[in-house]
């Protein structure tokens, strides 16, 4: 729905946890649509380097390495933003990946730890002088998790500071921001994340208004039918009814958030067990309005 690029979903480096059903369905990449980048994320450099080796065997085309997750279960193992607090093993583990692939590697990062270690700049250096061919930057610390308002003063220095592409990230939720943050920080491209949840299409819209100054009509009630039909068909396809029933809910829940702002259908979609009623259910719901 225009976006230029898609990130597979955070795969550990650790080997021992591969063998599970969610790993495994994870680490198929050679019938993903577009470019496929596939993001890694741990702590040992070794470990990283065999898995991206591994993926990138798989079909991988891109390897990106998140060093941005603020989880605790991420970071309790020194990995996703844990990793900004230590530059040295940053610089290890991106000279290991680089080496151990011929596809280009990529880093997610955030502008730092927290407050008073925000280290961006050093990171992004650290990045460009060992191989990274593109950096995303979150505009929060790990210690703000999601919470406040994201600044885009870092990423703005981070741009000058280094020459390798700068893509800028957080709270990107309409055209306007996303035209607002390219001309703030002279980023090379932008990052969508929770923006484009329930919203697909966001990616079209952005590209429209910065090509053509104005905003592209909205989807049709019609058109998000068969969007998010499609969607969870595709959910339950890949995952199976049981898990893909489930995942599907919040998917609905943030197609419908303008649309069922009392919750009456996401309550009684949330019971749904079977697959097939979850499709008849969504039918039902959008044939009310034709």
């Amino acid at each position: 729905m225009g976006a230029g690029l898609a990130v597979s979903e955070m795969l550990s480096a650790n080997p021992k946890v591969w063998d599970t059903a969610k790993s495994k369905l994870r680490m198929v990449h050679s019938d993903n649509a577009g470019i496929r980048s596939v993001q890694i994320a741990g702590s040992d450099p070794d470990e990283l380097a065999y898995a991206a080796a591994m993926n990138a065997d798989n079909g991988a085309q891109i390897i990106d390495i998140n060093m941005g997750c603020p989880a605790k279960k991420v970071n309790k193992k020194l990995a996703g933003s844990a990793l900004l607090k230590e530059p040295t093993l940053v610089e290890q583990i991106v000279k290991s990946v680089v080496e151990a692939v011929n596809v280009p590697v990529t880093l997610k990062i955030r502008t730092g730890w927290c407050e008073n270690s925000r280290n961006g700049i050093e990171i992004a250096k650290i990045a460009e002088h060992n191989g990274i061919q593109s950096l995303a930057v979150h505009g929060r610390t790990r210690a703000d998790f999601y919470k406040g308002n994201a600044e885009y003063d870092t990423i703005r220095a981070i741009k000058k500071a280094i020459s390798i592409p700068v893509v800028a990230n957080g709270d990107i939720t309409s055209v306007e921001k996303a035209e607002q943050v390219l001309a703030y920080t002279g980023a090379d491209a932008i990052m969508i994340g929770r923006g484009a949840q329930g919203r697909p299409w966001i990616f079209r819209e952005i590209n429209y208004f910065l090509e053509h100054g104005v905003h592209l009509a909205p989807p049709t009630k019609e058109e998000i039918r068969t969007i998010l039909l499609g969607h969870v068909k595709e959910l339950h396809d890949f995952y199976g009814d049981f898990m893909g029933v489930r995942i599907a809910r919040k998917h609905v829940s943030w197609y419908l958030q303008a649309h069922d702002q009392e919750k009456t259908f996401r309550s009684i979609f949330n019971a749904i067990e079977v697959a097939e009623e979850q499709l008849e259910a969504l039918a039902r719901y959008f044939d009310k309005f034709n």
